[in-house]
């Protein structure tokens, strides 16, 4: 545990966990999923939601972008982000351009103005962290509890606008 750990609420408005606040979770999970390439497919929504539930950790600049890519997440999936993210390292390799190509998430709104939701129905506190792992009852699960960040995290911006 880290010196956050001590603190009894996140700045996202979670109680803290058995391992502390969200970030302790998010180095945790990070930390995780170097040494495995399944849970690693979740590696940008991992992100983008901690991201968008802790936007004072985050460059400002880039939360509209991870904002997109969330919804594309939940709205089709983890193969179609990953399949984005493969596009973008494709064309950065090909040296096209600099910057990030927005195209494939033109669809998605963008974040929203307002300043950032308080509250989150699920948040990386909540994730269960048993025989030392994110994932000790499966990539599947795992998956489904960050789906559920994230659809929590788009949910909560949404609101925040209306």
């Amino acid at each position: 545990m880290t010196d956050s750990s001590s603190m009894s609420q996140c700045d996202c408005g979670a109680i803290a966990g058995p391992l502390g606040v969200c970030v302790d979770y998010y180095h945790g999970i990070l930390a995780e999923e170097q040494a495995d390439p399944q849970m690693y497919r979740w590696h940008a929504p991992v992100v983008c939601a901690y991201l968008l539930q802790h936007p004072s950790r985050a460059h400002e600049k880039y939360l509209d972008g991870q904002f997109r890519q969330l919804q594309l997440y939940v709205d089709k999936g983890i193969d179609a982000l990953l399949r984005v993210a493969a596009h973008q390292v494709a064309r950065n390799r090909r040296g096209t351009q600099s910057g990030y190509d927005m195209a494939p998430l033109a669809a998605y709104a963008p974040l929203p103005p307002d300043r950032p939701p308080g509250h989150f129905r699920a948040t990386f506190c909540e994730l269960p962290f048993r025989d030392g792992s994110f994932v000790s009852d499966g990539h599947l699960a795992y998956g489904h509890r960050i789906e559920t960040i994230a659809e929590a995290t788009v949910e909560s911006w949404r609101s925040a606008q209306a």
